[in-house]
């Protein structure tokens, strides 16, 4: 799995996320799951909360084979009122 990619909407509590992935085994990853931790920030930069969100692996992955997937990641609009902000930093994969 590469870097997440973080590309802002027109939502502030919302945000699009690309991930790049690379199949360096012998056999297909025919699913898994991608979790997101999503942190809110507030106007003085203080983190006060991550939500996590889970979404399907863009599957089946080939053996040597390459795949980009975005995902729109929102949290809920009462957890960042104006003037706070979300950056998805943490992501996870569960290959299976």
């Amino acid at each position: 799995m590469g870097d997440p990619v973080r590309t802002a909407t027109d939502e502030r509590r919302c945000e699009d996320v690309t991930l790049g992935f690379h199949n360096t085994g012998g056999s297909a990853v025919r699913s898994g799951t991608v979790t997101f931790g999503t942190h809110v920030i507030g106007a003085l930069g203080v983190d006060w909360a991550t939500v996590e969100s889970t979404e399907e692996l863009p599957a089946p992955i080939g053996a040597g084979a390459r795949e980009e997937k975005t995902w729109t990641v929102c949290v809920d609009a009462w957890r960042v009122p104006l003037g706070m902000r979300i950056e998805t930093r943490d992501v996870s994969v569960r290959w299976r």
